[in-house]
């Protein structure tokens, strides 16, 4: 016990260390240029680093293309629970013994890191915040990268697991917000899988063996999107990186993972009203968006805060809660991704006045689509978000974010440098004509549930 009760201490002192470190960051600091390293491992594995010395901390993103867009329909589900169960516990292997999850998380509270797993429709990521103290880290690396390539996937487990999803499932579905964003999704995405629902029939149909053999397929170092933000030079970064990913099966050639399909554009407007005993009535409107690489993106974003983004200066919240008193709180926004994320407009009412509320939604939507906003709003947009962007960067966390995305979606290495310069650039007539392209809103989804008939 002697070596352990040491990393604690070694951790608490270190610990201590950053949060006076933390204490002098500044939004200055943020400001300056992060030049982003980037290589690739003899694996195939791409590497890319933000050496940042502020804080004594590394914080560490690793990337698969294994989200839920590559689940069976009739599995969907499977990326979240394969994700949840790596950190159920690790198999016993060279010699290093299996530890279950009470032991990982003693594990990891004695070496003061944190390490998360989870799977979003794109990607399934490993996080790994460590302090940067060699005795420290190395323990951190050595430990997740058992985590990474050798988790039990324990069978007790799962069953527990599932029978809890399933009773959140069902609890959910008593929710008219889920309701709502279920068939929103089904209407926009069609038989594209971003459109899937895990329910207690999909979640029955998956069992460890399914994950185990997912899990294998998927997670290969050649696919690996490796982003590392913290106090370490490159030669450490390239060791991090590789340690990380030793206990993965090293595979000599990499695959080409299926290609999924594009989301098809709408044809036609639809509405679909669901009866819903609920004191509110939930509304989404919204069609397919764009992809992250539109070179509309800029644009997009900058326009979206003038229509709806903005919270109580937006136009929305204006013509709908302020002069009409429609609803308390409405939105827009955009979700790009590899595919074309959904543009949603959302907010709750009254069920007798949904109608209403629609109306006016869809009314401010197509003029701004028609207009674009006028030079004072987008003065006012520009002077909060490009005033507001250090403060995207102002932790290593939001820095590792940042990187994992250029990374991800294969941004040009001064995305965060040029953002500034790109977003002030916009003009009202670019706004305008980037949302006529990607907008039609006489051909929108509605959806609206426990409006009255």
């Amino acid at each position: 016990m002697q070596p352990m009760l040491t990393f604690k201490k070694i951790a608490a002192v270190a610990a201590m260390t950053a949060l006076t470190a933390a204490a002098t960051l500044s939004v200055s600091s943020a400001q300056a240029a992060i030049p982003i390293q980037h290589w690739t491992l003899p694996n195939g594995a791409k590497v890319y680093l933000g050496a940042v010395s502020t804080l004594p901390i590394v914080d560490v993103q690793l990337d698969f293309d294994a989200g839920s867009r590559r689940d069976p329909d009739a599995q969907a589900g499977l990326a979240g629970v394969t994700a949840d169960m790596v950190e159920k516990g690790i198999r016993a292997v060279d010699g290093a013994p299996a530890m279950d999850q009470n032991a990982l998380g003693e594990a990891w509270a004695d070496l003061g890191a944190e390490f998360n797993v989870g799977a979003g429709g794109e990607r399934t990521s490993f996080a790994l915040r460590s302090l940067s103290d060699p005795k420290l880290l190395d323990k951190a690396v050595a430990l997740a990268a058992r985590v990474i390539g050798e988790p039990a996937f324990p069978d007790d487990v799962w069953q527990r697991e599932r029978e809890r999803l399933s009773a959140a499932i069902k609890e959910a579905n008593t929710k008219p917000g889920v309701v709502a964003a279920r068939n929103f999704a089904h209407a926009v995405y069609g038989s594209n899988p971003l459109g899937q629902e895990t329910d207690e029939t999909t979640l029955a149909r998956i069992d460890v063996a399914t994950m185990r053999a997912r899990y294998a397929a998927l997670m290969q170092p050649c696919r690996a999107k490796l982003s590392i933000v913290g106090a370490v030079t490159r030669a450490q970064a390239d060791a991090i990186a590789t340690a990380l990913l030793a206990r993965l099966p090293q595979t000599a050639t990499c695959a080409a993972l299926p290609i999924i399909p594009q989301v098809a554009a709408l044809t036609a407007p639809k509405v679909e009203r669901i009866p819903f005993e609920s004191a509110q009535a939930q509304v989404v409107i919204g069609q397919p968006g764009y992809r992250r690489d539109d070179p509309d993106h800029f644009a997009l974003n900058l326009g979206n805060y003038v229509l709806g983004g903005g919270g109580f200066v937006s136009r929305l919240t204006e013509q709908v809660r302020e002069k009409r008193g429609l609803t308390y709180s409405i939105y827009s926004g955009f979700a790009p991704g590899l595919e074309a994320g959904a543009f949603r407009i959302g907010f709750q009412t009254r069920p007798d006045q949904a109608d209403e509320a629609v109306k006016v939604s869809r009314e401010v939507l197509a003029r701004f689509v028609a207009d674009g906003p006028t030079d004072a709003e987008l003065k006012a947009a520009k002077d909060n978000v490009i005033g507001g962007f250090p403060l995207l960067l102002d932790s290593n966390k939001k820095l590792l974010g940042n990187i994992a995305n250029i990374a991800w979606y294969d941004l040009p290495f001064d995305y965060l440098d040029t953002w500034t310069a790109r977003m002030n650039a916009i003009t009202a007539a670019d706004i305008k004509a980037a949302f006529a392209r990607k907008l039609q809103p006489e051909r929108m989804v509605t959806v609206i549930v426990g409006a009255k008939p």
